[in-house]
């Protein structure tokens, strides 16, 4: 299928969702699971700037994901160095700006270094934007952004949508056009909360891990059978 037949979204985000109960189906250990799903970012990533999107935003690690097992965390933050250090040069090639969305601070410097590190160098990337977001949380980014404007003692009269969204962590960005959730799960859990008012939803019953370019371009042809409309028809 070509692009030109396609109306193609500009901004895409992705619930990354169903890597233990893939794991779970097949008696293999919940790591495993994480790392296919892990691998499997990489490839979508570079599909979905092929097919024309710009803008490629992931929910990888939310702030609940930290009740989880502490072994399943620790190993989830090894895939997440990973992806910090020997992405890095990957990244750079491919022209992709990298930007990481959440509440960093909950991480210990090496990381935190690797995020400062990873979005320094691809900066300049004009071949697509990958937003990662970790430890992060749809309410917590509006909480984190109204501290900011507090912060800055600006009067209640002079706080705006506008301001709001200038202190989130998407600022710059704007809203994404078609959100996935993969798993079956029909819901978005603290996923852009503020951004996705107006996004096209699509829920998929594939599983992170096996989720392909054929499942993506269904997502795709979906988008671009609906009719768009922001409250004004």
């Amino acid at each position: 299928m070509q692009n030109n037949r396609l109306n193609i979204p500009s901004h895409v985000g992705i619930i990354l969702d169903g890597n233990r109960r893939w794991a779970k189906e097949r008696n293999l250990p919940r790591f495993e699971g994480h790392r296919r799903g892990f691998n499997n970012l990489k490839r979508a990533a570079n599909y979905a700037f092929k097919k024309g999107v710009k803008i490629l935003t992931v929910y990888a690690f939310s702030t609940e994901n930290w009740h989880r097992d502490k072994t399943e965390v620790s190993y989830l933050l090894k895939l997440f160095k990973i992806l910090v250090k020997k992405e890095l040069k990957a990244m750079i090639k491919k022209g992709v700006r990298v930007n990481f969305w959440g509440r960093r601070t909950d991480f210990d410097k090496v990381l935190q270094a690797g995020i400062r590190e990873i979005e320094e160098k691809t900066k300049n990337g004009i071949k697509g934007v990958l937003n990662i977001c970790l430890s992060y949380g749809g309410r917590d980014e509006i909480v984190r952004a109204v501290k900011k404007i507090v912060r800055r003692q600006v009067k209640a009269a002079d706080i705006s949508e506008e301001l709001l969204s200038a202190n989130l962590d998407s600022a710059g960005y704007h809203d994404p056009d078609l959100i996935i959730r993969t798993s079956g799960e029909e819901r978005l859990s603290g996923f852009l909360t503020w951004q996705s008012v107006y996004s096209e939803l699509y829920f998929s019953k594939t599983y992170w891990p096996d989720f392909s370019s054929q499942d993506f371009d269904s997502a795709l042809e979906e988008y671009g059978r609906r009719q768009r409309r922001y409250g004004e028809k």
